[in-house]
Formats: C-alpha cells, sequence, structure tokens
C-alpha cells in the first residue's frame, strides 16, 4: 500500500500534476468513509451528513 502511494505521488512530482493530490486526498477520504459505513462508526458519520 505505501508503495503504491509512494509511486503516485512520484508521478505527480515528475509530471509536475500537483493539483491533482487534492483531488486524490478527497477521493481517499471518501473510500475511507465507505468502508468505515459498515463498521462501529456508522452512526456518528451518517451524523456528519
Amino acid at each position: 500500500m505505501f508503495e503504491l502511494l509512494q509511486d503516485i505521488w512520484l508521478l505527480l512530482k515528475e509530471r509536475r500534476k500537483y493539483w491533482l493530490a487534492p483531488i486524490i486526498i478527497v477521493l481517499l477520504l471518501f473510500g475511507v468513509l465507505v468502508i468505515a459505513q459498515s463498521s462501529v462508526l456508522a452512526p456518528f458519520i451518517y451524523a456528519i451528513f
């Protein structure tokens, strides 16, 4: 997992596509929310939205 993130960061850095970093971070956060909905944290996540 860490190697994948490192490769993505190196690609963004090499191609100077820094504007993609916030988009990737937001997508990762949404992915974490989807995974967390099936856990004990679900009631707290629903309260956010």
